[in-house]
């Protein structure tokens, strides 16, 4: 389909969901028993895209309010012009925070339509890098006791995963014995990865660090608050082998980014295509990463990141993260499927090859 002959957007909707989580969740500084899903759908010709992002109603509000009207009879192909028009539009307002997930709703959701229009996957429309990318199971909260917490990792394993993920933060005393614990429970062969989702002091992190090459865990996620660069610095510099300190999951915008690669704070960049604008945000990150030769993981919403993770060469795996998997197998027909430890684009479905089944959301509709 020509630029030109492109069907004007008619329609644009916003809904939010909440969905409680099987059991009351934690991880080293925050607690919740639910997750909010931001659904944006964009119509046009005929065909619909769908977006969305993690995040409070307070965002599905904003998207209803300020960023929508603006892309009524607007053509759904422009994106990048639609991206650069609704984060001016939120200079007052703020473009980070809420503001950065509402455009990274309706970025998603464009991209969705345009590749819908095209009648292609989104996969062959960024072009594919790889056919498949590998995967870490991701959970094991704070929560969690210890037989829930090594049965969880176990069932990764025995899927296929190589590389697992828990929480730790909560407890600094405990934390020890319930890393050798799952790493008894996974055995030597399978990378241990844990997150402090920024819990410690510098101190606290660098002799949890040490603690953590005894039991020959690899990937040290957020050991300080996310804000203290410095910080983050001092981690890689001194954490053992072979250890990777990584952070990135609430970037906003690219001077985030920006900033901790310019600080050499990381060993490997996380993004969130749901917090940092869209497929346009991620896609701009990887390029950041690809100029500072530093490999890029996704945060969380696996199945809106996997076209990403396939054409983006920096991304060296996604998240399969316990509670967003749990909801977009529930509700999004074609959500992907690991299998060894991959997951593959179902190249046979447009755009991000989801249909969001609203008959079994609306009972979560707020």
């Amino acid at each position: 389909m020509a630029l030109s002959t492109a069907p004007d957007i008619e329609r644009a909707e916003v809904a939010c969901y909440r969905i409680p989580t099987e059991t009351p969740e934690s991880d080293g500084t925050l607690a919740w028993d639910a997750t909010t899903l931001v659904l944006v759908t964009l119509r046009a010709g005929g065909s619909s895209g769908l977006g969305y992002t993690y995040a409070d109603a307070a965002t599905g509000r904003l998207i209803r309010d300020q960023l929508l009207p603006r892309l009524i009879g607007a053509n759904p192909l422009d994106i990048a012009g639609h991206a650069q028009t609704l984060r001016a539009h939120l200079r007052n307002l703020g473009a980070v925070g809420i503001g950065a997930m509402a455009l990274s709703a309706v970025d998603t959701a464009l991209w969705d339509l345009k590749a819908a229009l095209l009648r292609l996957p989104l996969i062959d429309l960024l072009g594919a890098a790889r056919a498949a990318v590998p995967i870490y199971g991701s959970g094991g909260f704070t929560s969690y006791s210890a037989q829930q917490l090594c049965g969880q990792l176990r069932g990764w394993v025995e899927a296929g995963m190589s590389r697992v993920k828990m929480k730790i933060g909560r407890d600094a005393l405990a934390d020890p014995q319930r890393i050798a614990e799952a790493r008894a429970a996974i055995g030597e062969d399978v990378a241990l990865f844990v997150d402090a989702n920024g819990a410690y002091s510098r101190k606290q992190a660098l002799g949890m660090a040490e603690l953590c090459a005894a039991c020959d865990v690899s990937w040290f996620e957020e050991p300080v608050v996310a804000t203290d660069v410095a910080g983050l610095r001092l981690l890689r510099d001194r954490a053992p082998p072979p250890i990777a300190i990584s952070a990135g999951e609430y970037g906003y915008d690219l001077p985030y980014f920006q900033r901790l690669l310019q600080a050499q704070a990381v060993d490997v960049l996380q993004a969130d295509a749901t917090r940092c604008g869209g497929p346009s945000g991620f896609t701009a990150v990887a390029a950041l990463c690809a100029a500072y030769q530093v490999p890029l993981s996704s945060h969380c919403a696996p199945a809106l990141h996997l076209a990403l993770g396939c054409a983006l060469a920096p991304v060296c795996h996604l998240e399969w993260f316990h509670d967003h998997v749990r909801i977009e197998q529930r509700l999004f027909e074609g959500a992907p499927v690991p299998r060894q430890g991959e997951l593959r684009p179902d190249r046979s479905r447009p755009g991000l090859g989801l249909i969001f089944r609203e008959a079994d959301a609306r009972a979560f509709a707020v």
